[in-house]
């Protein structure tokens, strides 16, 4: 119905520059970007999220390292690549993250692979695990029952940033490399939901 598209347009809003401090060549986004090249940008330097969570990516296609793109000012790239202590400079693909839910967002973290052995649920935001009762800094699978959440390599969130989604995957993430197209490792030390 009308009214349907009506309330998506609107809902999900991102601006980015070719320049730090939004200066440059800007473009404005209601809906995702499988490559900023495609619109003649070289590159994204800064961003501002108007509406709606997003989720960017190193490469083109919505490979390589993730990063949470939550409503705000992103002067530069480290604003989103976070404490990560990895230099990655790179931003040339972005969606929108439609299943963000805060208020009702559920998921459980398993030892093993497959949803094996030991099992922790969450539905709340955690900044470190293994204060929480979380035995070890590896988590070898993920079921998303609701929402979208963000899970970090190291506590405090902080380290590679692995968006998890409810309607990506049927929210299941067998084994660590379906995390993301980047997941070197199945540490994850904290996690928490996705602001909208």
């Amino acid at each position: 119905t009308s009214s349907e598209a009506m309330d998506t347009l609107g809902q999900y809003k991102i601006t980015v520059w070719e320049e730090e401090s939004f200066q440059g060549k800007r473009c404005e986004f209601l809906m995702e970007c499988p490559s900023i090249m495609e619109r003649g940008f070289r590159k994204i330097r800064s961003i501002k999220v108007e509406s709606g969570p997003w989720v960017g990516f190193e490469y083109p296609e919505y490979q390589g390292q993730q990063f949470i793109l939550e409503k705000g000012d992103y002067p530069r790239w480290e604003a989103w690549s976070g404490n990560s202590g990895y230099r990655t400079e790179h931003l040339l693909s972005f969606r929108p993250i439609k299943c963000a839910n805060h208020n009702d967002s559920k998921a459980i973290l398993y030892e093993a692979e497959n949803f094996q052995g030991h099992k922790f649920e969450l539905s709340d935001d955690y900044p470190s695990l293994q204060a929480m009762g979380w035995g070890n800094k590896e988590v070898a699978s993920i079921k998303v029952n609701a929402g979208a959440w963000v899970a970090y390599q190291y506590p405090g969130y902080r380290g590679y940033q692995y968006v998890l989604e409810r309607d990506r995957q049927n929210g299941e993430f067998k084994k660590y490399n379906e995390y993301s197209s980047q997941a070197h490792t199945n540490q994850i030390q904290s996690i928490r939901r996705v602001q909208h």
